[in-house]
């Protein structure tokens, strides 16, 4: 009599546990490819920036700045 009551709670008990593991993957497949659109939203660079970054760097002098700042704008 109580064998049968063991193992009906011991099949509830890993049916909960592999429910649980579930959302676990589930949530962690959501954080994830949340994450990966944050970053590809965050290192998008604007041409203006990559002409300030290119004039920093000494790559351009000011004359051509401003002339292809002009031509963006």
């Amino acid at each position: 009599m109580f064998h049968g009551m063991s193992d009906h709670m011991w099949g509830m008990g890993w049916g909960w546990i592999i429910g649980l593991l579930i959302l676990i993957v589930v949530i962690f497949f959501i954080v994830r490819m949340v994450n990966q659109n944050n970053q590809q939203q965050g290192s998008a660079k604007t041409p203006l920036d990559i002409l300030k970054e290119r004039y920093a760097k000494g790559e351009i002098d000011k004359e051509e700045f401003e002339e292809r700042k002009k031509d963006l704008l």
